[in-house]
């Protein structure tokens, strides 16, 4: 099984109150701007590349899934 360190744990904690704290903006009407989700899930997928080149597998993980809701919030705003 994965070792579960305590920076990859920080770091999953942090992601999972990210992901949280967009799913409102996700599915109402009101979206951040279309250049703030772009930008933010930019600089998120950076982050997910280096989780991943650290080994820290459950921060690589939940970053993407938080990062997947920036990339959404960006396709909502971008076909709106």
């Amino acid at each position: 099984m994965f070792e579960l360190s305590w920076q990859d744990l920080v770091f999953m904690l942090g992601n999972i109150v990210f992901f949280v704290a967009l799913i409102p903006s996700i599915i109402s009407e009101n979206k951040p701007s279309k250049w703030t989700s772009l930008s933010t899930a930019l600089v998120m997928s950076l982050y997910v590349i280096t989780y991943y080149s650290l080994s820290l597998t459950y921060a690589t993980v939940t970053g993407a899934i938080a990062t997947t809701a920036w990339w959404i919030l960006y396709l909502q705003k971008r076909n709106s």
